[in-house]
């Protein structure tokens, strides 16, 4: 097993051993707002100034919830809206295993998750801006960086530009 194999297993066992909150089961009475907004860079502010604590704003990635256009921080007892101005998440870089298009590809956000791209995780581009599905309708937005990493990984099919990931494909857009 190579190097590469080798840190490509351990992402995808630590990804299999994150514990979220279970969010999806809590139904708290008291609802209200909170001033956080998630900038489109991933920023976390709160009244004006950025969270700076990676922790804190760790934890709140585990209790966000999307809830038709809305996202939400919830607890047991409370649910807290709060504003994003694109997608909740960033996709800041990403490792391949393998040759296209026998490829798996692992994309990891600015809160630690990680995410194989598949058939549950779609990428997607919409209005010329990459996106990768995280879980229950929340997306991350990828870096400049990181999409321009991923064209580069792309393969030429039927005039678009491809990614191939865990036995599915994702175009990139048509090629010009």
């Amino acid at each position: 097993m190579t190097e590469i194999d080798s840190r490509f297993d351990e992402l995808l066992e630590q990804q299999r051993n994150k514990k979220l909150p279970p969010v999806e089961t809590w139904t708290p009475k008291s609802l209200g707002v909170i001033d956080i907004k998630i900038s489109r860079n991933g920023t976390w502010i709160h009244e004006g100034g950025e969270i700076k604590r990676k922790e804190l704003v760790h934890l709140f990635s585990t209790i966000l919830v999307k809830e038709e256009d809305s996202y939400f921080l919830v607890t047991p007892v409370q649910k807290l809206r709060i504003d994003v101005e694109d997608a909740p998440f960033v996709a800041v870089s990403f490792q391949v295993l393998g040759e296209p298009p026998d490829t798996d590809i692992i994309f990891q956000t600015n809160v630690g998750d990680l995410i194989v791209l598949d058939k549950e995780h779609a990428l997607w581009v919409a209005e010329g801006k990459p996106y990768i599905h995280v879980r229950s309708g929340l997306n991350a937005l990828l870096t400049r960086n990181a999409f321009y990493h991923l064209i580069d990984c792309g393969v030429e099919k039927n005039e678009q530009l491809m990614i191939y990931s865990s036995g599915s494909s994702f175009s990139l857009g048509l090629i010009t």
